[in-house]
């Protein structure tokens, strides 16, 4: 019997997915990474190849607003917020969204939920 692991499918997933989604400079893409315990959000200029905005559960400017949140999820709303201030404080206000291979629900919907609270469209 042949095992897949769940790595090998997410990895199929987010190579379908990244050929349909490409970040200019007018609407970058919004990708997201979470591990077991963390999650990480970036917004990326695809046609430049840079990394225009990043963020994540671990940085240093997140830990203050980080502590009253008890959940995963809790904590995946609020570095949605913190990224959407720190885009919009560089004139980006619309995105395009990259899952990652990711399901859509739990920590991943939780940051693009934040992220729409904190003012980016997608």
């Amino acid at each position: 019997m042949i095992k897949k692991d769940n790595n090998t499918r997410r990895l199929k997933i987010k190579t379908t997915i990244r050929k349909k989604i490409y970040g200019t400079a007018e609407r970058p893409r919004f990708t997201v990474y979470r591990s077991l315990n963390e999650i990480y959000g970036q917004i990326i200029d695809d046609a430049a190849g840079k990394t225009l905005v990043s963020i994540s559960s671990t940085s240093k400017d997140v830990k203050g607003e980080l502590a009253a949140a008890k959940s995963k999820i809790e904590r995946s709303t609020i570095v949605g917020k913190l990224l959407a201030k720190k885009a919009l404080e560089k004139n980006i206000s619309s995105v395009v969204f990259d899952r990652n291979g990711y399901l859509y629900h739990g920590r991943v919907k939780a940051i693009a939920d934040g992220a729409r609270e904190g003012g980016l469209k997608f």
